[in-house]
């Protein structure tokens, strides 16, 4: 054993780090990321909430909520461009725990608000926040992840949406409805705040962006963790691959040399138009179904069903993606999506409503989990964390419209054509994500 740890340690850190095996490491690392990845869903899913309330409290017309939900997502477009290149100069987790500690303060501080011009501002802060954190997070994971699981585990770390999710889902049905519930919910969404001095002091720094700006003991100090008796590295080969050449640090512009643009180009896509039927569909179906006469707590019940669905959604996708690869998995999810969207466009009946609601979510959700995982694997290090979040960023901007866009189609032909143009944007993107790499059991890209 002892020649066999030698050899492995004869290899660069990420090389050591592709050939661990899973450990207790692994799982404090996607905890740990995972919780704060559930912190976000809650933000974004009590907003759906919070402006069915709003609308009726504070008597505001659909443009008006439209633009409380946008223009988080303004603020998201903004977070997720400058948030991966921070996190490719400063380091990922540094830049984790900084955008847990913005958007968890601006919603607790939305609690307090007394108009919408204060909400509006709070919450374009709280999108900054948001839109930051999510493609670092995936990045952090990804990085640590052994490369033979390493889409698993990215794929599980985005279930930890579906928690979150359905957790605002319960302080929806529950809290919201109460006296100023809505104020309370905004004050439960301060919890990142706190869980940020987790992350800063009790997660390591990932030892690939250590590994690229030349911290080489940094990073062999993180690996060591990893190399513990139960998991300890598997057999590599006799002679040790040549070592890579220094990274210089990246920038946007690189996203499209060396072969990088047609593979930009289909992920900026798929964000895209995943994006805008995503947040168009779900921040609405609360009041989807107060306007088609449910009230509010039936309303907040049937999507705690419906949000309930994106559980094994995940699970499923989790296994998938290490069985049929990133791109089949993505594709007949976005597939199984389109047609979800269509049939729930023609829903009527309380059972059709929740059936095709669940199926919706199922297969979304899956979808998301797939993107996640592909997504900062096109990449090599030095730009992985701006290319994914570039990719975000441009989801963002669909997002920005979508909540905009789906008072406005309601109002033109109902539902019906509301889901009907969001299953054709979900066909959009199963196309687009077959110009996507799929690096299934293959270590990352490092230059």
């Amino acid at each position: 054993m002892t020649d066999l740890n030698e050899r492995a340690h004869a290899l660069t850190p990420s090389q050591r780090l592709d050939r661990a095996r899973y450990s207790r490491e692994h799982t404090r690392i996607l905890g740990g990321s995972g919780v704060g990845w559930a912190l976000d869903a809650m933000d974004v899913g009590l907003i759906s909430f919070i402006i069915a309330a709003l609308a009726t409290e504070w008597n505001l017309d659909g443009t008006t909520t439209g633009w409380i939900a946008s223009v988080g997502f303004i603020g998201m477009a903004v977070g997720a461009s400058v948030g991966g290149l921070l996190a490719d100069k400063l380091g990922r987790r540094q830049v984790f725990a900084l955008t847990l500690l913005v958007y968890g303060v601006a919603t607790g501080a939305s609690a307090l608000v007394g108009g919408v011009g204060a909400l509006l501002l709070l919450r374009f802060i709280v999108g900054l926040g948001l839109g930051s954190e999510l493609p670092v997070a995936s990045t952090y994971v990804s990085e640590f992840a052994p490369k033979r699981i390493r889409g698993r585990l990215v794929v599980i770390l985005e279930a930890f949406w579906a928690v979150g999710w359905t957790a605002s889902a319960v302080i929806g049905y529950f809290v919201v409805p109460l006296e100023n519930g809505w104020r309370w919910a905004f004050a439960i969404g301060a919890i990142p705040a706190v869980y940020a001095l987790v992350i800063r002091w009790g997660l390591p720094e990932s030892v690939r962006w250590l590994e690229a700006n030349g911290r080489l003991a940094e990073a062999d100090a993180v690996v060591r963790r990893f190399e513990t008796p139960d998991a300890r590295p598997e057999p590599v080969p006799e002679e040790p691959p040549a070592p890579r050449p220094a990274m210089r640090r990246g920038t946007l512009a690189d996203l499209f040399r060396g072969g990088l643009a047609p593979r930009t180009f289909a992920l900026w896509s798929v964000w895209a138009f995943v994006n805008f039927s995503y947040y168009g569909a779900f921040i609405w179906i609360p009041s989807i179904l107060v306007a088609q006469g449910f009230d509010l707590v039936h309303s907040f019940g049937y999507t705690l069903i419906i949000t309930l669905a994106q559980l094994p959604g995940y699970a499923v996708a989790a296994w998938l993606i290490e069985v049929w690869g990133r791109r089949a998995t993505l594709s007949v999810f976005l597939v199984g999506s389109a047609a979800s969207a269509m049939l729930f466009g023609t829903a009527g009946e309380v059972w059709q409503i929740l059936l095709y609601g669940c199926l919706l979510s199922f297969f979304n959700l899956g979808a998301w989990g797939a993107l996640y995982a592909v997504s900062p694997e096109i990449y090599p290090t030095a730009v992985r964390a701006t290319g994914a979040g570039a990719a975000a960023a441009v989801g963002r901007v669909a997002s920005i419209a979508a909540p905009l866009f789906t008072p406005w189609a309601l109002g033109l032909g109902g539902a019906g054509l509301v889901f009907t143009v969001f299953a054709i944007c979900f066909a959009i993107a199963a196309a687009s994500a077959w110009g996507l790499s799929d690096l299934k059991g293959r270590a990352l890209p490092e230059v």
